[in-house]
């Protein structure tokens, strides 16, 4: 078919940009012995990762409609950057919409939802028991299984990796429709702060939605959009973005339509606690890659965090099964019954409290 897409960016070209040259990039891939520049054309795009065959306009219809939303939000940040600020209603929605696209459009989030396909897959499988495999397949799948098998799924099912499950780019954008509406309101909400940066530089990342844990928050636990002191999101290597706690504007008698209209919204220079508070944030953030401006690479710290493939967890996932039905001969597990529990929709912060640093 003429004119298909097949190299998909996941982070936008136009905002890559905004941390180039013009055309180079610098780029690290965690931990950090790989550092190099490349062209923006070839950084975060992966061939055919939003395909979906069957349309009878092109398989790479959802792409296209991702560089369409990618065409308007460049507008803003142009806006943004001639220093227009506060944003219009209309720009700032636009802007609240694209990172919230942002946030779920990515390989991270696809592999978030493998991750958690496959532990409610080894958990049912695995409190059901080795000779309810079957009956398990049967009740799922609709189909008859011959007893080698169940044994490979049992095997696969229940090893600490689980079962090899891929979700489909039609299932993923399935949930980035639903959760784009779920998290606009929790971005276009909040009381939003934009820093301009002179001397120092901000860096961005493979997943670079940052969220800040409330003060008084264990360190250890999630964090999400909902309950987030603060969600970040470096604009340029100059501009960052911080969406910051509404409750001192709803407190003060504020209504909504006063924070959704921008008018708490204001500029504020940015200072060294600032640029490590947006790049502490987008390490924690980032799956595999930095991305910065060539003329940074001296921001990038020279010890760096492990990839981290997955930003969610579930407890009881590493529970070892016995062969034995949990919940009796009949399998039908209670999912969640060995501690499972709703993970949080982004990564676990283990940073931290950095809140004073704003």
């Amino acid at each position: 078919m003429a004119n298909v897409a097949k190299r998909h960016h996941t982070v936008p070209q136009f905002y890559l940009r905004g941390f180039s040259d013009g055309d180079q990039i610098g780029t690290v891939r965690l931990p950090g012995e790989q550092r190099f520049k490349q062209s923006v054309r070839k950084a975060a795009a992966e061939n055919g990762f939003y395909d979906v065959d069957g349309r009878s306009n092109g398989p790479d219809a959802f792409e296209k409609l991702l560089s369409g939303i990618e065409g308007e939000a460049a507008t803003v940040f142009s806006k943004i950057d001639r220093g227009f600020w506060p944003l219009e209603h209309d720009d700032r929605d636009l802007l609240a919409f694209f990172v919230a696209v942002q946030a779920v459009r990515g390989p991270d989030q696809r592999r978030n939802m493998e991750y958690t396909a496959v532990q409610f897959a080894r958990l049912e499988i695995g409190h059901g028991g080795r000779a309810n495999v079957a009956s398990w397949v049967k009740r799922r799948h609709g189909v008859d299984i011959s007893d080698e098998q169940a044994a490979i799924i049992w095997q696969q099912a229940t090893k600490p990796g689980g079962p090899p499950i891929r979700i489909r780019p039609d299932s993923h954008i399935e949930q980035m429709a639903s959760l784009v509406d779920e998290l606009f309101p929790y971005l276009a909400g909040r009381p939003w702060t934009l820093v301009r940066f002179d001397r120092r530089s901000l860096l961005t990342c493979d997943a670079p939605v940052g969220l800040v844990p409330q003060p008084d928050d264990d360190p250890w636990s999630g964090v999400g959009f909902m309950t987030a002191w603060g969600v970040t999101f470096p604009l340029t290597r100059k501009l960052g973005l911080i969406m910051s706690d509404p409750m001192p504007v709803i407190e003060s008698g504020a209504k909504v339509e006063i924070t959704r209209a921008g008018r708490p919204d204001h500029v504020q220079a940015g200072t060294v606690k600032l640029q490590r508070f947006f790049n502490d944030l987008t390490l924690s953030s980032a799956g595999y890659w930095i991305y910065h401006h060539p003329d940074d690479a001296d921001v990038v710290p020279a010890d760096l965090p492990d990839p981290r493939p997955v930003t969610m967890s579930m407890s009881g996932a590493e529970y070892e099964f016995t062969g034995e039905p949990t919940f009796g001969s009949g399998g039908r597990p209670v999912v969640g019954a060995a501690g499972a529990q709703e993970p949080s929709d982004r990564p676990r912060d283990d940073s931290g409290d950095r809140s004073d640093e704003t």
